[in-house]
C-alpha cells in the first residue's frame, strides 16, 4: 500500500517526508495488537507502525524514533489505512439512538473511506504566533511571541498514563514539550509554562489545533427507526485494537487449522497476512468438502 500523509515528517535537515509505503498486518502484528494487557497505548501504535511502515519519503527503513516523531493525525491516518487493508472499509456497530423521543437500539454501518481527513493550512517544522493583549494581561509584551511545534507520537507516549490520572497536569506537560520559545525564553521550561494565564494557554492550544492535520474522530450515522442523523464518536485506535482483540482466538484457530492440515510451521503461518491465511483456509475447506462428499 502506498499513499501520502496529510501532515508529514520533518527530518533534522528540514526536509519534509510525506509519501509512504505500508505493509499490511501479518499474524504477528494481529497478535501484538490483540494482547489485552497492552491496552490502547501510544507505545503499541509506535511498535506496530514501526513494523508496517516500509518507507517514508526518502527514509527506509523507518526507525521507531521517526514513527514517534509523526504527528498525531498522521499516525491515526496510517492506522486507518492498516484497518481498511486488514478488515475492509465497512464498520458495523450497535448503538442507541440519542434522540430523546426515539432511544431505539439500531445497527449502523460506517464506511472508513468516508472518514474526513483534513490537511493543514500550512506545513512547517515549527510555527510562531502572537498572544493577544488579553492573554498577556500585565506581562511584558516581549513575552507575546510563542514558537511551538505540533504534538506527535512521542508526546502521546509520554502523556498517556498521566492523562488518565490528571488531565490538567498532562496538558501543562504537553505545552512544556511543544512550546519551543516564549518571548526571550527558548525553551521556556515548565515553570514558565505554568505561569501562563488560562487565556494564553487556550490561545496556544487553539492555534495548535488550527494548524494540525486532522482525521475526523466523529462520523455521522442515521437511525433506521426515526430516520434522523446523529454523530458517533470514532476513535480509530481504540476501535481497531478492540476488533483485533475480539479476533484473537480466531487467529490461533486459523493457525492451528493450517498447521494441522498443511504441516506448516507456526512462524510461516503467522507471517502471512489475514487475506492470505483466509485464502488458504477457503481452499482447504473446499478440498475437505470434496473429500467428505467423495467418501
Amino acid at each position: 500500500m502506498d499513499g501520502v500523509l496529510p501532515g508529514g515528517y520533518w527530518d533534522g535537515e528540514g526536509q519534509l517526508h510525506r509519501d509512504f509505503e505500508l505493509a499490511p498486518l501479518t499474524g504477528r502484528e494481529e497478535e501484538l495488537l490483540a494482547r489485552g494487557d497492552r491496552a490502547e497505548s501510544a507505545t503499541l501504535v509506535t511498535e506496530v507502525l514501526s513494523r508496517c511502515v516500509r518507507r517514508l519519503g526518502g527514509i527506509s527503513p523507518v526507525p521507531s524514533e521517526v514513527v514517534r516523531g509523526l504527528l498525531v493525525a498522521d499516525r491515526h491516518f496510517l492506522l486507518l489505512r492498516l484497518r481498511r487493508a486488514a478488515l475492509g472499509d465497512q464498520v458495523r456497530a450497535s448503538l442507541v439512538c440519542p434522540w430523546p423521543d426515539c432511544g431505539e437500539r439500531v445497527s449502523v454501518e460506517i464506511s472508513l473511506a468516508d472518514v474526513p481527513v483534513d490537511e493543514p493550512p500550512h506545513r512547517a517544522p515549527a510555527h510562531t504566533m502572537t498572544l493577544s493583549s488579553e492573554a498577556l494581561g500585565d506581562a511584558d509584551p516581549a513575552w507575546a511571541e510563542v514558537r511551538f511545534r505540533l504534538p506527535n507520537g512521542a508526546d502521546q507516549e509520554e502523556l498517556c498514563e498521566l492523562l488518565v490520572r490528571n488531565e490538567a497536569e498532562a496538558l501543562t506537560l504537553l505545552l512544556t514539550r511543544c512550546v519551543l520559545g516564549l518571548g526571550p525564553d527558548r525553551p521556556p521550561g515548565s515553570r514558565r509554562i505554568a505561569q501562563l494565564s488560562p487565556r494564553a494557554r487556550a490561545e496556544i492550544e487553539e492555534r495548535m489545533e488550527a494548524l494540525a492535520p486532522k482525521v475526523e474522530q466523529t462520523v455521522e450515522a442515521r437511525c433506521a427507526e426515526c430516520g434522523r442523523t446523529f454523530l458517533v464518536p470514532f476513535d480509530i485506535q481504540r476501535f481497531f485494537f478492540g476488533e483485533l482483540r475480539a479476533d484473537a482466538a480466531l487467529l490461533y484457530r486459523e493457525v492451528h487449522h493450517l498447521a494441522f492440515h498443511y504441516h506448516w510451521s507456526e512462524r510461516d503461518i503467522m507471517e502471512m497476512t489475514r487475506e492470505r491465511r483466509r485464502t488458504y483456509i477457503d481452499v482447504l475447506s473446499d478440498m475437505l468438502e470434496v473429500e467428505s462428499n467423495g467418501a
